[in-house]
């Protein structure tokens, strides 16, 4: 590569998004709302005062964005879109915050600054919450302002032993070498259900993005465990009423896997069940469930860690949390299990970013020329916090 790629990171969080690009871009503008993860930011990169903005998103003008970068990210708030939020749709208290994020896409048109390449990262509940216009709105926004478009759905087990499946809405004003569009595993049932959805004059804009599945393993879950010196056990009492809500088929497999020479983990999770009450339920497929937000409406998961005649359980902690992300152990986390899985729970998983960046994003930012600096250079960066 011979010259830098600049983003923008929009929602920023922790900066997941900026660590999965890699060290081929240059994160030249970066905000959040939420003061926890601001300051997990800036303790986590040290030009943050160069770059950083803390605040709403409302509150940004086109002069807080410096030059032209070649991307903007926006992993906008998802609580309105999730199967397991409000389903309130991009109208909705906090996932209308991607409006705050467009009105300074077409600002920065007006200026001739727009970035050539966005991508916008949400939950799958984008492809049919509000019967499928909320996808439509969207795209709406996007071919009004040259922008074609496809999506990918992908799923972070791909990579990292954790269910959690997102969308990555990636739109481009350049044009799209043929060897970066073909068959991916990654355009869904779900995906190519949304696109049939979109009325023809939409549907002509869309790009089948050609982005193939990783060919490496993935971790096993047990191998991200913290070592048993690290973490807090339940007491005897405490995993024997968590046995007690567990379905029969359940609790015979925990026992039967407790019998086992080898240990082996599944994960817990406490629900309430129409006509049963609570339930604690596991699930034995190797992987963690998606990790939320504790105001996400789901609790902490529990681990169920079974083998050499024994089943104890305990809370997953923050940094394994922050494993299951694609985190490396020298990413500082805020004190406090609710903090700590704020921060993890909103993110994006790094090794997904970074595959995307890999194989797509790369290739098409680096195919084309930079933009003129004469022609982007009106608007300097004004940096406050």
């Amino acid at each position: 590569m011979n010259r830098p790629l600049q983003v923008y990171e929009f929602f920023a969080g922790g900066g997941m998004a900026r660590l999965g690009l890699g060290k081929a871009w240059t994160c030249s503008f970066a905000n959040d709302f939420d003061p926890i993860k601001a300051s997990v930011y800036r303790a986590n990169f040290s030009d943050a005062p160069d770059h950083f903005r803390a605040g709403d998103v409302w509150s940004l003008d086109p002069a807080s964005l410096p030059g032209q970068a070649n991307l903007a990210w926006a992993s906008s708030p998802c609580q309105d879109l999730s199967l397991a939020g409000t389903r309130a749709g991009l109208e909705g208290g906090r996932s209308s915050a991607f409006h705050g994020f467009w009105r300074l896409v077409e600002a920065l048109d007006a200026e001739g600054r727009a970035p050539p390449i966005l991508v916008i990262e949400n939950v799958s509940g984008l492809l049919t919450s509000g019967q499928g216009q909320d996808l439509v709105q969207l795209a709406r926004l996007l071919t009004g302002r040259g922008y074609d478009f496809g999506i990918l759905e992908i799923d972070t087990a791909r990579f990292l032993p954790q269910s959690r499946p997102r969308i990555f809405i990636i739109a481009t004003r350049l044009p799209v070498p043929g060897h970066l569009t073909g068959p991916s595993p990654f355009r869904t049932r779900g995906v190519l259900a949304a696109k049939d959805r979109l009325p023809p004059e939409l549907s002509a804009h869309w790009i089948d993005w050609r982005c193939p599945a990783p060919d490496a393993p993935r971790p096993d879950l047990i191998d991200l465990l913290q070592v048993e010196d690290q973490v807090v056990w339940h007491s005897p009492a405490q995993t024997e009423h968590l046995k007690s809500l567990m379905p029969p088929l359940h609790l015979e497999q925990a026992r039967t896997q407790a019998r086992a020479d080898e240990q082996s983990v599944a994960t817990l999770y406490r629900r309430t069940r129409p006509g049963h009450g609570q339930r604690a339920e596991a699930r034995f497929d190797g992987l963690a469930g998606c990790l939320r937000t504790p105001k996400g409406g789901s609790s902490r998961q529990i681990l169920l860690v079974m083998g050499k005649g024994q089943i104890r359980t305990r809370l997953m902690t923050p940094r394994e949390g922050a494993r299951l992300m694609g985190l490396p152990d020298s990413y500082d986390l805020p004190r406090g299990a609710t903090a700590g899985f704020q921060v993890v729970g909103d993110g994006v998983a790094v090794p997904v970013v970074s595959w995307l960046s890999q194989t797509l994003l790369e290739p098409l930012a680096l195919s084309f020329p930079p933009p003129d600096p004469q022609q982007t250079s009106g608007a300097k960066p004004a940096f406050s916090v």
